[in-house]
């Protein structure tokens, strides 16, 4: 008796795990409940799906970000992989708490966070940049992963300057495990002093899962603890202030 109790409170518990997995929303699944609107645009071979369910939310922003998409999204693609997604869906929804973030094709922005920063459109163009990398965190560092989105904001963006955003100068106690901006000037610095298309063959790298630390002795002619040394010695060589 014993036996058969724990055995039907061991299935009890396997049903009641499933049905809950089968509750968990998928990251592309946007809450239609309440306010809720949906704006589908394609043209020249994109499809930009545009979703809205903050009630608040400007529409002139909503505007900003729409256009921004058609100017930065294309070119993206066209540099760093002419064979990526086409569709996209950018939602203004409260279920991503932070500033922005991507998978799979949909990108989730804090209406909140665009609130405070109404300038900061260009989040939009990091965001769109790892859908344009099309790889997976674990084929690259993260630290790069997100230095490349952040170095395509500052080649694509729009509105940087408006937005008070620039890269990180740099300081000595930065490393590039920091990432971000501190990484995508590692990586500006890199393409001006050891070769011109760096960004583009560690993307390519990453995408084709042929990333590895030797790629830095090839492409740029050290390891990457020996470069980031080079860097911190004359870290505006080249640059443009």
């Amino acid at each position: 008796m014993k036996k058969y109790t724990l055995a039907a409170a061991a299935v009890i518990l396997l049903w009641t795990a499933s049905a809950q997995a089968q509750k968990r929303k998928r990251w592309e699944d946007i809450d239609s409940t309440g306010y809720f609107k949906k704006e589908v645009i394609t043209k020249k071979g994109y499809t930009l799906t545009f979703i809205n369910t903050d009630s608040n939310f400007s529409a002139a922003t909503g505007e900003r970000l729409k256009d921004l998409f058609w100017k930065v999204y294309p070119a993206e693609l066209k540099r760093f992989n002419k064979q990526g997604r086409r569709n996209v869906t950018v939602a203004v929804t409260s279920e991503y708490k932070g500033v922005a973030a991507a998978m799979n094709g949909v990108i989730k922005i804090d209406p909140s966070w665009v609130a405070k920063n109404p300038e900061d459109i260009d989040l939009l163009t990091h965001e769109l940049m790892h859908i344009a990398q099309g790889y997976a965190y674990e084929s690259a560092p993260v630290w790069l992963t997100e230095g490349i989105a952040d170095y395509a904001r500052f080649h694509f963006g729009k509105n940087n300057e408006q937005a008070k955003w620039s890269l990180t100068p740099f300081n000595e106690k930065h490393n590039y495990t920091n990432s971000y901006r501190i990484a995508a000037r590692f990586l500006v610095w890199l393409e001006k002093n050891k070769k011109k298309n760096i960004v583009d063959q560690l993307n390519k790298a990453a995408r084709e899962k042929t990333y590895t630390p030797e790629l830095w002795k090839e492409l740029a002619g050290a390891d990457l603890d020996t470069l980031w040394n080079e860097y911190k010695a004359n870290p505006n060589k080249g640059m443009v202030s």
